[in-house]
C-alpha cells in the first residue's frame, strides 16, 4: 500500500510539472520587427530570409520589416522578396522612423509586402535600376538595347508585385522609368501603400481584420494586441556585412596578398603568411558575395604585381608607373556602380594609392643608392685596395689584401712588410704598386 501512494503521488507530481513546462500551454501570438536598416545586401538578404524561414506560424502572426534604406543589390532584393511571397506569415513593409526612406530596392520591397506601411515624414520610390553605367534613369529614346532590357525587366516585375496586392502599377512604373518618389501622404492617397502610421502598435491597430495575401493565400489579420518581439541582427549577420562591404573586402584583399609576399621573400616569419591567408580567403568570400567586375580584379594583381618587380629587378621606374596605373584603373572597374553603397570608396582609394606611390618611391630611391655604392665584392672591389707585403723574390711575392694572400707582380722589387695598392688583376695574380 505504501508503495502504491508513492507511485502515485510521483505520477501527480510529474503531471504537475508537465503542465507547468512551455509547451504544456500554448505560446501568446507574436508580431515579429526585423530592422532593414542601410543598404540590401548579402548580409541583409541573409537575416531576412533566415529570420522568415525559421518563423513558427503557430506563434508569429505577423512580421513587420522596419524599412529604412538607400537600396541595394537586385539579387539580395529579389531574395528577401521570393522570402516574403513564400512566407505564410503576412510580411508587413513598414517604413519608419520618420525621416527613414525606401529608395531604389526598398520601393520593390514595399510593393511585395502584403501591407505596405509608412511613418510620418518618410519617403519612397527612385527605383530605376542603377546598373545602366550612369547610376541614373536612362535617357528618353535610348537605342541602348541592353539599357532597355534592363528598364523593362524591372517594370514587369515591379507591376507584377503592384497587381498582386492592388496598389498602383502605374505610379511603380513611373518609380522605375522616371525615378519618380512620393512622401508618406501622397503616396497614401495614390494608392500606393496602404497604412500610415506613428508606430508599431498603432499600424498593428489599423490593420487588424484586413484582408491579404500571404504565401499565395487570402488570409484575415488579426493584429489587435500582439506581443511586439524585436529580432535584431546577429552576430552572423554583423561579421557578413562587414565583410562583404566593398571597402573592407578591398582591404582584406590588399592584406592578403602583401602578407603573402612578405611570407614569401622572408621564409619562416610564419605571421605574415598566416594573416594574409585569412584575410585573402575572407576577401574572396566577400567577393564571392558582391557583383565585381572580374578584369578589375585581375588588373589590381596586375599592378601589385609589377610594383614588387620593380621593387626587385629596378626598371628605374618603368615596371612600377605601370603596376600604379593598372592598379587604379583595376580599382575603379572592380566596384562598378550597381547599387548605392556598394561602391568603392573615392578617399579609400585615394589612400591607398598614395601610400603604393610612397612605397613606390621609397624603393626607386633605396634601388638608385645602390647603384651608386662602391662594388665591395668580387675582381672591381680589389681595385684600388690596400695591402700589405708578406714576401718578394725579384719581380714577384705575395701580398696580404682584405686578409687573403695573393701572389703579386711590381715594376720593382718590393720589401717584406711595405705597404701596397692593387692596380690591377691577371686571373690569380694581383698588380700592385708601393704606396
Amino acid at each position: 500500500m505504501q508503495k502504491a501512494r508513492r507511485s502515485r503521488l510521483f505520477l501527480a507530481i510529474a503531471a504537475a510539472l508537465v503542465a507547468a513546462l512551455p509547451w504544456g500551454a500554448a505560446a501568446a501570438p507574436r508580431a515579429v520587427v526585423l530592422d532593414v536598416d542601410g543598404a540590401i545586401g548579402p548580409a541583409m538578404a541573409d537575416y531576412v530570409t533566415s529570420a522568415l524561414h525559421d518563423l513558427d506560424p503557430g506563434e508569429t502572426r505577423i512580421v513587420v520589416l522596419r524599412l529604412d534604406t538607400p537600396g541595394g543589390l537586385q539579387s539580395s532584393m529579389r531574395g528577401i522578396i521570393a522570402a516574403m511571397l513564400a512566407s505564410p506569415v503576412p510580411v508587413v513593409a513598414y517604413v519608419a522612423p520618420s525621416g527613414a526612406r525606401a529608395a531604389s530596392a526598398g520601393t520593390y520591397i514595399v510593393y511585395a509586402a502584403a501591407v505596405a506601411a509608412m511613418a510620418p515624414g518618410t519617403n519612397l520610390g527612385a527605383a530605376t535600376p542603377v546598373a545602366l553605367g550612369g547610376g541614373g534613369a536612362p535617357k528618353s529614346g535610348t537605342d541602348d538595347t541592353e539599357t532597355r532590357k534592363i528598364v523593362n525587366d524591372a517594370v514587369a516585375y515591379i507591376r507584377s508585385l503592384a497587381e498582386l496586392h492592388g496598389r498602383n502599377a502605374d505610379w511603380a512604373e513611373q518609380a522605375v522609368r522616371a525615378a519618380a518618389s512620393l512622401p508618406a501622404s501622397a503616396a497614401l492617397k495614390a494608392g500606393v501603400i496602404d497604412v500610415i502610421a506613428g508606430s508599431v502598435p498603432e499600424l498593428l491597430r489599423q490593420i487588424d481584420g484586413r484582408r491579404v495575401i500571404a504565401g499565395g493565400k487570402p488570409v484575415t489579420l488579426a493584429t489587435a494586441g500582439l506581443a511586439i518581439v524585436d529580432r535584431p541582427p546577429g552576430w552572423w549577420t554583423a561579421l557578413l556585412a562587414v565583410i562583404t562591404d566593398p571597402n573592407i573586402a578591398f582591404l582584406l584583399l590588399l592584406a592578403g596578398v602583401a602578407g603573402l609576399v612578405f611570407e614569401f621573400t622572408t621564409p619562416g616569419a610564419i605571421a605574415p603568411g598566416l594573416i594574409g591567408t585569412i584575410c585573402l580567403l575572407l576577401a574572396l568570400y566577400g567577393l564571392d558575395l558582391l557583383p565585381i567586375d572580374y578584369a578589375g580584379v585581375g588588373l589590381v594583381l596586375l599592378g601589385i604585381g609589377l610594383m614588387i618587380a620593380e621593387a626587385h629587378i629596378g626598371a628605374f621606374g618603368i615596371l612600377g608607373v605601370g603596376g600604379i596605373a593598372a592598379f587604379v584603373i583595376g580599382a575603379v572597374l572592380m566596384f562598378p556602380a550597381t547599387a548605392p553603397g556598394f561602391t568603392l570608396s573615392r578617399p579609400l582609394l585615394a589612400a591607398v594609392t598614395i601610400v603604393a606611390v610612397g612605397l613606390f618611391v621609397i624603393a626607386l630611391r633605396l634601388l638608385l643608392r645602390a647603384r651608386r655604392r662602391p662594388v665591395v665584392t668580387g675582381q672591381e672591389a680589389l681595385i684600388g685596395a690596400e695591402g700589405e707585403v708578406e714576401g718578394w723574390e725579384i719581380d714577384e711575392g705575395r701580398v696580404r689584401v682584405a686578409g687573403e694572400l695573393w701572389r703579386a707582380r711590381a715594376s720593382r722589387p718590393l720589401a717584406a712588410g711595405a705597404r701596397v695598392k692593387v692596380t690591377g688583376r691577371q686571373g690569380l695574380v694581383l698588380r700592385v704598386e708601393p704606396m
